[in-house]
């Protein structure tokens, strides 16, 4: 007997006439949307005068709005930047890491080969139509390349479209239409800032979107027939998501405990620990600052008669290291990793309760203190905050202490015991090379290592980072045991 017949008798007709009436739709649906693609395709590509002149007045008008305005500019060129290349392909392998921990690896193959055929429809379409870019009186941004379609467009339409239908079932019914709304909103103003920049057409935008509705609307088709092949159930709605019963799964922390009891008190602690924190700080900084010991600058000129352009190379890569940039990149990707091993929130609060503390405390320390820079050369030239305390070293402390204390509370495993390493080598690394291109006093390091100390220990004892520390096993059997209870 057939799988299909087996599946008929267990399920009746039912569900396999709802799943043939879908499909029919469905298929009528993405025919629909393929057909404006193409209807669009072909009038830019016979230059059809009625479109070039709907697309040039389009352009021309947002062009005279946006161009005398610099915030407008910057705004737009954010939102854009969540269409971008680098971005989404940042999110989808985020997602999927979390997915494949998570061990749905199915909807981690549907989320790469959906993004990959993307990938590979832009380029092409732009080579064979070969259109050129808007010319518009006041450029204010510039996208190499040809214009039609426009690749944010179709990007964001399929990558946001694929999270969407791959998350769904992890959201509250009563929050779909809010969830969905939001993922609409956001296309639509990737799509508007692109056609504002000057970089795009109207019609490039609205053929990226018909685009990208057709491809994901033909993947998650393949997908729901893969389901229905493997003895699946097809009666489910689109709107249930593509696995409705990964719910459990794609929920961030099901298995969560209270994750800070009495907040408000625990609030409290926090702010009391802070203004501590900063008095502390400020007392210091003070004091070095008016003192200002010989020694202090001696130590920045014997660093710098070791300089030589290689080490001023690889100096300036370990600074980097401690910058916004890395440490944000690396708490955005430690966070999401996190809450998928061991499915708990009192890791991630205690990670963001860190940074924010650590940025808050810096800045308000450094502009209270106003010290000035070593008295030497000064490699990264004049910087927006003063000397005390070095908020690179700070944050590098701060940062890979917390991974370290998670980390090797849950992890059994003899390799935990390089994020204590990495907790010492990455600030020490990171405070030479400061101090090396003249940005730093030791003072200023110690200042530092007292402002994190400091900090990390108030956090540890209000929020207990490691209390219900369970491993990823733990995490994921206590999961399956709710699933069948």
């Amino acid at each position: 007997m057939s799988s299909d017949n087996r599946l008929v008798e267990r399920t009746g007709w039912a569900p396999v006439r709802h799943f043939a009436e879908r499909s029919v739709l469905g298929l009528i649906a993405v025919i629909a949307v393929g057909l404006g693609f193409a209807a669009l395709l072909l009038l830019v590509r016979f230059h059809w005068t009625p479109l070039q002149d709907l697309d040039h007045a389009v352009a021309d008008g947002l062009n005279r709005q946006v161009a005398g305005s610099g915030t407008a500019v910057k705004v737009l060129q954010q939102i854009s930047s969540f269409g971008g290349r680098v971005f989404m392909i940042s999110l989808v392998t985020i997602v999927v890491a979390v997915l494949l921990i998570r061990r749905r690896q199915r909807l981690a193959l549907y989320l790469i080969v959906t993004g990959a055929g993307a990938m590979i429809l832009d380029p092409s379409l732009k080579t064979l139509v070969g259109r050129v870019r808007p010319v518009v009186e006041s450029p204010v941004a510039h996208a190499p390349g040809n214009s039609f379609p426009s690749g944010h467009a179709l990007g964001s339409m399929v990558v946001y479209g694929m999270l969407a239908l791959a998350l769904l079932p992890a959201v509250r019914r009563k929050w779909r239409p809010v969830f969905l709304g939001l993922i609409a909103l956001i296309v639509a103003l990737i799509g508007f800032s692109r056609i504002a920049l000057g970089v795009h057409f109207l019609s490039d935008v609205l053929a990226g979107w018909l685009l990208g509705i057709a491809w994901i609307s033909t993947t998650a088709y393949a997908f729901r027939v893969w389901r229905r092949e493997t003895g699946h159930t097809p009666s489910r709605p689109a709107v249930e998501g593509l696995e409705p019963e990964a719910a459990r799964d794609l929920e961030l922390a099901p298995a969560e405990k209270a994750v800070l009891p009495h907040p408000w008190v625990k609030g409290a602690e926090i702010l009391v620990g802070w203004v501590l924190t900063f008095g502390l700080l400020y007392g210091v900084g003070f004091t070095v600052t008016r003192w200002n010991p010989s020694w202090d600058d001696g130590f920045c000129r014997w660093l710098q008669t070791f300089r030589t352009p290689d080490l001023d190379k690889l100096s300036w890569l370990w600074s980097k290291a401690g910058d916004t940039h890395a440490i944000l990149a690396i708490s955005l990707v430690f966070c999401p990793l996190a809450l998928a091993l061991w499915r708990q929130w009192r890791p991630v609060l205690f990670v963001v309760l860190a940074m924010m503390g650590e940025l808050t405390l810096f800045l308000t320390s450094a502009a209270a203190v106003g010290r000035p820079r070593p008295g030497v050369e000064q490699l990264d030239g004049q910087m927006p905050t003063s000397s005390f305390p070095s908020g690179h070293i700070a944050a590098t402390i701060c940062l890979w202490s917390v991974i370290a204390i998670i980390v090797t509370a849950r992890v059994r495993q003899p390799w935990r015991w390089v994020f204590p390493v990495l907790a010492v080598l990455m600030p020490l690394g990171v405070a030479v090379s400061r101090m090396y291109r003249g940005m730093h006093h030791p003072t200023d390091v110690f200042g530092a290592c007292l402002l994190a100390a400091a900090w990390l220990s108030v956090l540890w004892w209000v929020v207990r980072p490691n209390a219900h520390a369970v491993t990823a096993h733990e995490a994921a059997v206590e999961n399956r045991q709710l699933v069948v209870a």
